[in-house]
């Protein structure tokens, strides 16, 4: 039985399986990619390459229907959510578009003395190996496919086990865009066959987008064979709320920030943490806002949270926050699943031996912590093995520009939450991976910059 299958979380029925491919095919999939970036980023400009990417961008856009459709039954992505997804894609590939020819212009080095030039030229690697999640998977795919186009790298595309027909569909656009053969390769692999992928000499980067285990796995590989990797991994995002003058848009951002994608994303907001005079309106308007969130079918548009990804997300999930009854903890509201819709729900009082302490709740689960200081609150917030995105609300923007600085995250974002786009930069640091997507510096992580150097 091959890996690839859509099951429909909601209904746990399997909908299509596709195949795995075989070691030869794989091979072949290689070979086309390495003699696609050998031709195609040697006799094609940044323009006429930045023209097929904001093709792709504009076929996300047409097909947005279409594609949301599909991860719904693979994932269970609320209907709503999956459009906006989709149409962020076409914000991403429009991005790099639109300016691409600046990102791959020539820079030069002011020197300090001597005659003559000197300039940092950038050009493309090669073949690069994308490992992409189930939880967003079309903009997991066109945070590595679109700067990457553009500088003329080529791609070999896993994606994951679950989204075998959203990734079936995005080989689709690449090929009605106009890509040649190889730039864009969707490859069914097994784990197994990943392995002497990354081995394989005319793959020249890896992007992983996924759990610690496979992130470290991937990246010891890579090591062993000088590979450049990019890492996006999971959080534990904290959400500090020191100050406001409207709890209840406080509240409105917290859940916001929590549930999105059925609180399934890696720089979620996870752990609330308020001072002492908030914390009790805080947790009892928290609390109930989580309630008034009720699972739904996906489809409906009015479903702001779906099931759990799959049975076996839900089981981990469950098991997560039973542990965390076990060993201390009180739920304030929920707790409760139902299939693989899993009710919001509300934990404190989780002291540092507690499991949950440390770990990352992918799910409709927050944790709330209370804190007597701006010190005792940055403290907290830190104290976690990941450092990938985190929230500051306060009414003293001063202290919010000292808690950004002190925070050992990749992001902060400082009375906003919802707010990536496609100009900023995403990644984290400690175990929450590293590297950067998005932005500028996204379409700097798999390129050579070359310094050309003239007397």
């Amino acid at each position: 039985m091959s890996s690839y299958a859509v099951t429909d979380p909601a209904t746990g029925e399997t909908v299509k399986e596709y195949p795995e491919i075989t070691d030869d095919e794989l091979r072949a999939a290689i070979g086309r990619a390495d003699a696609a970036h050998r031709e195609w980023a040697a006799s094609s400009s940044v323009a006429d390459r930045a023209a097929l990417v904001r093709r792709v961008g504009e076929l996300h856009l047409e097909r947005r229907q279409e594609l949301a459709e599909i991860i719904v039954r693979e994932m269970g992505k609320p209907i709503e959510q999956a459009l906006g997804e989709v149409d962020f894609c076409g914000d991403i590939y429009g991005f790099y578009a639109d300016n691409a020819e600046e990102l791959m212009a020539d820079e030069p080095i002011e020197l300090a003395g001597g005659e003559g030039s000197a300039v940092v030229r950038r050009s493309s690697l090669g073949v690069l190996l994308g490992i992409m999640p189930w939880n967003f998977p079309y903009y997991q795919v066109a945070r590595l496919a679109g700067p990457n186009h553009v500088i003329g790298n080529t791609i070999v595309l896993k994606h994951a086990p679950q989204c075998p027909e959203s990734a079936e569909a995005i080989q689709k656009l690449f090929d009605d865009a106009g890509f040649p053969e190889g730039a864009y390769e969707n490859v069914y692999a097994t784990n197994e066959q990943i392995e002497w992928v990354i081995a394989d000499p005319r793959i020249r980067g890896v992007s992983v987008t996924g759990s610690e285990r496979a992130g470290a796995a991937v990246a010891e590989i890579a090591g062993r064979n000088l590979k450049k990797v990019v890492l996006e991994m999971g959080g534990s995002d904290p959400f500090i709320v020191l100050g406001t003058d409207d709890l209840d848009k406080v509240v409105e951002d917290a859940v916001a920030a929590r549930l999105d994608n059925t609180g399934q994303s890696c720089n979620a907001a996870k752990r609330f943490i308020v001072v002492d005079d908030l914390y009790e309106p805080f947790l009892e308007k928290f609390s109930a806002a989580m309630t008034a969130t009720k699972p739904g079918d996906p489809t409906s548009e009015d479903t702001e949270i779906g099931p759990l990804s799959s049975k076996t997300a839900a089981d981990r999930l469950e098991d997560q926050v039973r542990r965390a009854i076990d060993q201390g903890a009180k739920v304030a509201v929920g707790g409760k699943r139902d299939g693989n819709f899993f009710e919001p729900t509300v934990l404190t009082d989780i002291e540092p031996d507690n499991d949950a302490y440390r770990e990352e709740l992918f799910g409709p689960v927050a944790q709330v912590y209370r804190v007597s200081s701006e010190e005792e609150a940055v403290k907290l917030a830190n104290d976690t093995p990941f450092g990938l995105g985190s929230y500051v609300m306060t009414t003293d923007s001063e202290q919010g520009e000292r808690v950004a600085d002190q925070i050992d995250a990749g992001m902060v974002y400082v009375n906003i939450v919802g707010a990536d786009s496609a100009e900023l930069p995403f990644g984290g640091t400690k175990r929450s991976g590293f590297g950067r997507e998005l932005g500028r510096l996204g379409a700097d992580e798999f390129v050579n910059k070359k310094l050309i150097r003239i007397g």
